[in-house]
Order: C-alpha cells, then sequence, then structure tokens
C-alpha cells in the first residue's frame, strides 16, 4: 500500500471471483489504522470505490502472505473463498511471489492455492479451504444435539426452514428449496442472518438442487447481503448436500456471477474451491480526513 500524508492516498486493486467483487491493498511494510472505517467508505459503491467489501494484503510470520478481510459494513471475516484465489492472483501478477502453491494466512488458517496460468497470468485458481468444521458449538450453533445439525427446523418471523449448519471458518446455513427468488434471499435471509440459533450470526445459502453434480444458490452473507457468489458459501453447500444425500462429492454450483467447482474429497476430507479471478481496475482512493491514516 503506498499512502501520501498530506493527500492521504490509499493505491487499490478491485478484483472479483465470480462477481464477488472486493477492493484490495498492499500493507506489506504500513498498516493503516482504523481498517472497519477504511472498509465502510471504500466499500461504498456510490461514495467510494464500490465492493462488497475490503481485503489487506499483509507479510506473515507463518504463511507466503496473511490477508485480512472486511465486510461492507466494516466488521471483520474470517476467510472468503472468492477473494483468496484474488489475493493469489494479485500477489503472482505483481511480481510479489513466484512460488505456486501458495500459502495465505486466514483467520480460518492457512490456506493452500494452486494457479493455472493462461498467457502469463492467473487464469484459475484451486484452494484447499480445509475440512469443514460440523461440531455445533465449533460453528457455532446455540442448538443442543446429538452429531451434526442437518436439516433441522428454524423458525423466524413465524416462518419453519430446514437448516444444515456448516462452518468453512465462518458459519454457513444451508437450506435446500424448489425455487428461489428475491423476497426470499433478501428478506428471509435477513432474518436467517440473525436468527437466536446463531451466536456470531451467519452466512445463508439457499439452495436448489438440479441433478447429482450440479445446484443452483444464492447467498445472503453477513454484513453485507446478497452477494454474487460466495467461496465459504458453495463448500458449505456442497458439505451440506452431501450430508443430506442430494448430490455427488464433485459438483458444480451456479451462481449469480458464474460458476465454481467444487469437491469435497473423501480421501482427505478436505474442500476444494476452484473457480476465476480478475482483475478490474487499479487506481487511488482520497478517503480525505480519515481518522487513522497518518
Amino acid at each position: 500500500m503506498t499512502m501520501n500524508k498530506s493527500k492521504q492516498v490509499v493505491h487499490f486493486y478491485k478484483m472479483q471471483g465470480a462477481g464477488n467483487d472486493y477492493v484490495y491493498i498492499l500493507a506489506l511494510n504500513e498498516v493503516p489504522d482504523n481498517l472497519p472505517l477504511l472498509s465502510r467508505k471504500i466499500s461504498d459503491r456510490h461514495f467510494g470505490v464500490g465492493g462488497d467489501g475490503l481485503v489487506v494484503i499483509m507479510q506473515s510470520s507463518r504463511a507466503d502472505f496473511r490477508m485480512r478481510m472486511f465486510n461492507s459494513d466494516g466488521s471483520e471475516a474470517q476467510m472468503c473463498g472468492n477473494a483468496i484465489r484474488c489475493v493469489a492472483k494479485l500477489i503472482h501478477d505483481l511480481g510479489l511471489s513466484d512460488k505456486n502453491p501458495l500459502t495465505i494466512e486466514t483467520l480460518a488458517g492457512i490456506r493452500v492455492l494452486d494457479m493455472t496460468f493462461k498467457e502469463g497470468e492467473v487464469s484459475e485458481v484451486k484452494v484447499d479451504m480445509g475440512e469443514p468444521i460440523l461440531e455445533r458449538a465449533s460453528v457455532p450453533v446455540s442448538v443442543s444435539g446429538e452429531g451434526p445439525m442437518v436439516s433441522e427446523e428454524v423458525e423466524v418471523n413465524g416462518m419453519t426452514f430446514n437448516v444444515t449448519a456448516v462452518s468453512m471458518g465462518n458459519p454457513h446455513g444451508v437450506i435446500f428449496v424448489s425455487s428461489i427468488d428475491d423476497e426470499l434471499v433478501h428478506k428471509t435471509g435477513s432474518l436467517l442472518e440473525k436468527a437466536e440459533v446463531w451466536p456470531e450470526k451467519a452466512n445463508i445459502e439457499f439452495v436448489v438442487v438440479n441433478s447429482r453434480k450440479e445446484v443452483t444458490m444464492r447467498v445472503w452473507e453477513r454484513g453485507s447481503g446478497e452477494t454474487l457468489a460466495c467461496g465459504t458459501g458453495a463448500s458449505a453447500t456442497v458439505v451440506a448436500a452431501v450430508l443430506n444425500g442430494l448430490t455427488d462429492r464433485k459438483v458444480t454450483v451456479h451462481l449469480l456471477g458464474g460458476d465454481l467447482k467444487v469437491e469435497w474429497s473423501e480421501a482427505d476430507n478436505h474442500v476444494y474451491l476452484t473457480g476465476p479471478a480478475v482483475l478490474v481496475a487499479e487506481g487511488d482512493y482520497y478517503p480525505g480526513s480519515f481518522p487513522g491514516m497518518v
């Protein structure tokens, strides 16, 4: 990241993975003090650069690089499968590292990314998302019971939904439905995000099963609202589909922003997510009078 103390300029990169767009800054030598506020300002689609949130690339003592990410409301998230693919592309294409695979430290742990190249640039990235977390206290969910929470009833606003709880470093509630519309995602999703069952709130996925190998998904992300894609959500969806006996372990997930390929490996219990990473724009952001930006 570069900052001009007199003008408070932040150099940024705008990237998207399957339409899940974030603003990325390099903070390898200097990190802003107030990242939640910066995320709220820079993510604003009218007064800022615009995006689902902010991703900060930093140095790490445990991996090749460290990633911190903030939702558009300023809350910090543990992981994002789409964002981390873009981090790998940016690191490689800027010449910051020539390693492949690359390791990235996140709040959900260290993730390993394997890049595919086209004409010298990263075109697709496969992420080892790690093992899904199904233990209720670790997701976390507040509902007691034996074993994982699979297709259990959750009531909000007089409506009852069968929810499967999965954490991919962040909590997800997956709901299988016959059809998806805006009211279901925006109204019901926002209610379910804050339901009492989720002590830390949750991302909510609404899923139509097309076949054993394909599903269609829309997601309401905690702290951001509906996004065009969610990598951890796609991963959690396939885990939930397998737990409910609805799909095979290799599934193409169709999202509003494009397709993601997900495999829940029987060999090592890890989830592997493959999808695109695209640089959209690069420029300078002028936040004006900004507490913490010194």
